[in-house]
């Protein structure tokens, strides 16, 4: 399961070029003014090979009472009750603050494993000029520069071995085969999942129970149909009494993440009645990113009249258009229409997710589709595909050898992606391609 790390700090420290740093993207925003982050914002970083998801929050005021500055502090206690470890980020440069001091005493109070970083610390020396970030109790100071990378590899090793179970070295064990299929059930709030969940475990009369979820406050439903083992992942952020924040909204996204990595098929649910929005587009473009199997299901489809379905569809053609693999249903979970066929699309998804192919077959459909129609010419040269083979599966991963393909275009690539999906039947799974060149000894 893949840690999580909150990043809190009052504004202005330098949170999202930390974050940007950390996942190697420029997804959050920069600028010298506070108060530009305001909501959570997601990424994903990688260390030593192994995964983690990174939280940057807005600038933290515990006690705000009042807006824009409430809302913030609500989505940063929300970003901290996600998260594995905290990494509290100070400003080295400009000092300790009254403010700093607010966030300390509310980390101390929480309990959560926390990690203070000095950031903008370069051509700083680390010893006076921090001294004074020790009254914060927290422990040891961290100096980094986000901007420009200095010490933020040590920092987020020190960071994640406070994460318990992780360790850098170990290497993901390959996961044994048990023949339960894992499906996790996505979507917006109030989409209709938790009905949906309750329509098929009255319908099949089955005797359900919770287990301990593997992500945090999620609940894993194992039950059975016409003899397959299912574990239903739920997702709809169910918490304890007592547990939930009263100002925090029920929803979590770490946890839908989560759920999702640690599926086999992921039934994406659209609210009808809301239409397409950019959540579910969100959800949907991290399904495809960790190359789960995927059923869309359109809820509420009673609900509707005409025009809101012809605009549905539409919605579904443009913004979900990278998923047209995925099968599409139109239910009505309370009413428990549609709900049955679901089934057979779900088992569909996941027997082609763990499609195998062999080599000679994969080859010869290569050939076959070279001879039909060959990759253009890169100047003098044309790329030579001589064989394929299957690199591996959930989901299905097709190599392909020769010369020159670094000049196949991205078009080509769809047209073998269209011909292998129908040779191999492959519905409801993203199929991945990679091409590998044949290194020339006399090229150099």
């Amino acid at each position: 399961m893949k840690p999580v790390i909150a990043l809190v700090g009052r504004p202005n420290v330098g949170k999202s070029t930390l974050f940007n740093r950390l996942t190697g993207t420029r997804d959050a925003i920069v600028a010298d003014f506070a108060g530009l982050t305001r909501d959570r914002h997601y990424g994903s970083g990688r260390l030593s090979g192994k995964e983690f998801i990174v939280i940057d929050t807005g600038g933290f005021e515990p006690d705000a009472s009042d807006g824009i500055y409430r809302e913030m502090a609500k989505q940063t206690r929300q970003a901290v009750a996600e998260s594995d470890v905290v990494v509290f980020v100070v400003d080295a440069r400009a000092g300790l603050s009254a403010q700093d001091h607010d966030i300390a005493g509310y980390l101390r109070r929480l309990g959560k494993p926390t990690l203070l970083v000095a950031n903008k610390a370069e051509g700083m020396k680390q010893g006076a000029q921090l001294v004074e970030f020790f009254e914060l109790g927290l422990g040891e100071v961290v100096p980094v520069s986000g901007a420009h990378g200095q010490g933020v590899r040590s920092m987020l090793e020190m960071a994640l071995e406070r994460v318990v179970g992780w360790n850098a070295d170990e290497e993901d064990a390959e996961e044994p085969d048990t023949g339960v299929i894992r499906l996790a059930v996505a979507g917006r709030p109030n989409a209709g999942k938790s009905t949906l969940i309750n329509a098929w475990l009255g319908e099949e009369r089955l005797v359900a129970f919770d287990l301990p979820g593997t992500t945090r406050d999620a609940i894993t439903v194992p039950f059975e149909r016409n003899g397959q083992q299912f574990e239903l992942i739920d997702t709809a952020g169910l918490r304890k009494k007592g547990k939930v924040f009263e100002a925090i909204e029920k929803f979590s996204v770490v946890k839908t993440l989560q759920a999702i990595e640690n599926s086999h098929v992921v039934l994406l649910l659209i609210d009808a009645t809301e239409g397409v929005t950019d959540q579910d587009a969100h959800i949907a473009g991290f399904i495809l990113e960790s190359g789960r199997a995927v059923v869309l299901a359109i809820n509420k489809w009673d609900a509707v009249d005409a025009y809101q379905r012809e605009q549905i569809e539409r919605q579904m053609e443009t913004r979900l258009s990278f998923l047209k693999f995925a099968a599409l249903h139109q239910i009505s979970a309370k009413k428990k229409q549609g709900i049955a066929p679901l089934w057979k699309a779900i088992a569909q998804a996941h027997a082609s997710a763990m499609r195998k192919m062999s080599t000679p077959m994969l080859t010869r459909l290569l050939q076959e589709s070279v001879a039909f129609q060959a990759p253009k010419k890169s100047g003098m040269f044309r790329p030579k595909m001589r064989y394929a083979h299957q690199g591996g599966m959930n989901p299905p991963v097709i190599v392909i050898h020769g010369n020159s393909l670094e000049h196949v275009p991205d078009s080509y690539k769809r047209f073998l992606e269209g011909r292998f999906r129908k040779a191999f039947d492959l519905v409801g799974t993203p199929l991945r391609i990679e091409l590998k060149t044949s290194h020339n000894p006399y090229g150099e």
